[in-house]
């Protein structure tokens, strides 16, 4: 018998749409480059730090090699670079608890960094291009939007969810221009019993764009009020705390597929949560990708925009839907065309006992059940 995880592991050869312009399902290896302004003095401890990180990251499953460079301007400068296998293996260490624990010892000794993350399409000269059958490559440069697409979440105290509903939902929007090259355009906020999701789209420079949101009064006040509510506790005040919160809150996008170019008047926005079984949220994100990618070539499905968003076993579709979703075939809605797909990777199956015995009639619970409660849906002017 061939498993959900099976099939989807064996299309990765396939030939990658124009239609996609984020995935990290190509296969394709990734280079991680990570700049680092490390505080006056602290250089020594700072190559101690990433000494030990260094022998603790060898291990990690799909791990191929990492750099430590100084700049020979400015000593305060690092960069690091490493190489995987292909991005998966790489989300799922830098969002998981270990990596979180793993690089504590950095922080007291690093002012600033930066992350940026690349498939590798092209490689030319010296002994890799000799081993390109086993060194897999992005098939064709992906053409994107501009917009790039990040999300966070995080949940609340049970009995909290419509207090928090209310403190999300009244506020005033703020200021979309970063500066000259960054702009917010749409904020988008779902909570699905006590999860929150928060989905933002930025034209520019996402840190940018995180940096300038965090510094805005009105932002500010929000995350303040809602600081007893929260299950994870955090000091915004502290660092370190906020730090650790927002990694943890992390949600990234790992794949975009667009059906129209164009912004469809009678397109509405929902997000959808599929609770994973434990360790099955990537290849749960994968499938949802692969049958959305398929979908973007059949004019008759109703979904217009898909982004997914996965961290561990948390996986959220944020869709644009032509007409609404109450108009919508479930089948294409959910993204799942198989009741036995629901059951294998999310437990949307063990909270559905009620549900009719009918392939549609699972699908059409399945969907009521993942479907997630609209908070806030704020596009800038001129977005």
């Amino acid at each position: 018998m061939t498993t959900t995880s099976e099939r989807v592991a064996g299309s990765r050869a396939r030939q990658a749409s124009q239609r996609v312009s984020q995935s990290v399902f190509d296969g394709s290896r990734l280079r991680v480059v990570l700049l680092v302004d490390v505080y006056d003095g602290a250089q020594q401890q700072f190559l101690e730090a990433y000494e030990q990180l260094c022998n603790q990251v060898a291990s990690v499953p799909g791990h191929v090699s990492d750099q430590l460079c100084q700049s020979i301007e400015n000593p305060s400068q690092w960069l690091i670079t490493s190489e995987w296998e292909s991005a998966p293996p790489f989300l799922a260490w830098v969002n998981s608890e270990e990596h979180v624990a793993m690089v504590e010892p950095l922080h007291s000794c690093v002012r600033d960094t930066r992350s940026l993350r690349f498939h590798v399409v092209r490689e030319t000269g010296g002994p890799a291009a000799a081993d390109q059958a086993k060194r897999r490559l992005q098939t064709s440069p992906r053409i994107g939007d501009g917009v790039i697409r990040h999300a966070l979440t995080f949940t609340v105290k049970p009995g909290s969810e419509e207090i928090v509903a209310k403190i999300l939902a009244d506020y005033a929007s703020p200021e979309p221009q970063v500066d000259d090259t960054t702009r917010l355009c749409r904020t988008s906020l779902f909570m699905h019993g006590n999860r929150v999701v928060r989905a933002i789209e930025v034209r520019g420079d996402l840190l940018s764009a995180l940096r300038h949101v965090s510094r805005q009064p009105e932002v500010r006040a929000v995350e303040e009020a809602i600081n007893p509510h929260l299950e994870q506790d955090r000091d915004l005040n502290d660092p370190e705390s906020a730090r650790v919160f927002f990694t943890r809150a992390a949600l990234p996008a790992v794949h975009h597929v667009t059906a129209e170019e164009r912004q469809n008047p009678q397109a509405e926005r929902y997000a959808l949560y599929y609770p994973a079984r434990q360790d099955r949220g990537m290849k749960l994100a994968e499938l949802l990708a692969r049958q959305d990618e398929a979908a973007a070539d059949d004019p008759r499905s109703p979904v217009l925009r898909s982004t997914i968003f996965q961290r561990d076993d948390v996986v959220v579709r944020l869709i644009d839907v032509r007409g609404g979703l109450e108009a919508a075939d479930p089948v294409q809605a959910l993204g799942l065309s198989d009741p036995g797909q629901v059951a294998e990777l999310t437990t949307l199956q063990d909270d559905a006992a009620g549900a009719s015995a009918s392939k549609d009639g699972r699908l059409a619970r399945f969907l009521e059940l993942a479907r997630m409660d609209l908070v806030t849906d704020r596009r800038s002017p001129d977005a």
